[in-house]
C-alpha cells in the first residue's frame, strides 16, 4: 500500500503509523462504559476517515479516506500540520 504525502510525495505505508479513526468520540460520562468507550469501537467495511503520520518523514498528521476493503485511499490532507 503506497500513500501520498501532500509535502513528500508517494512513499511506501511502512513510513507511516495508523492513528486510528478520524472521528472524534464523545467521551462517557462520570460512572459510564470506559472500557467499551476505549474498546469497543464499530469496524466499517466501507469508506473511514482516518487518521496517518507521517512518522519515518516529515512528522506531518494527515487525514486519508480509505476503503477497508480494498485499501484505496483518497484525498489524502494535513490534519495538524508539519513539525
Amino acid at each position: 500500500m503506497r500513500l501520498i504525502c501532500p509535502l513528500c510525495g508517494a512513499r511506501d505505508r511502512r513510513e507511516f503509523t495508523w492513528v486510528g479513526a478520524a472521528e472524534l468520540l464523545p467521551r462517557p460520562a462520570p460512572g459510564g462504559d470506559l472500557v467499551a468507550w476505549l474498546h469497543l469501537r464499530e469496524n466499517p467495511a466501507g469508506p473511514l476517515d482516518e487518521l496517518w503520520l507521517h512518522s519515518a518523514g516529515c512528522g506531518a498528521l494527515l487525514r486519508a479516506r480509505r476503503d477497508t476493503r480494498s485499501h484505496a485511499t483518497a484525498g489524502l490532507v494535513l490534519a495538524g500540520g508539519a513539525r
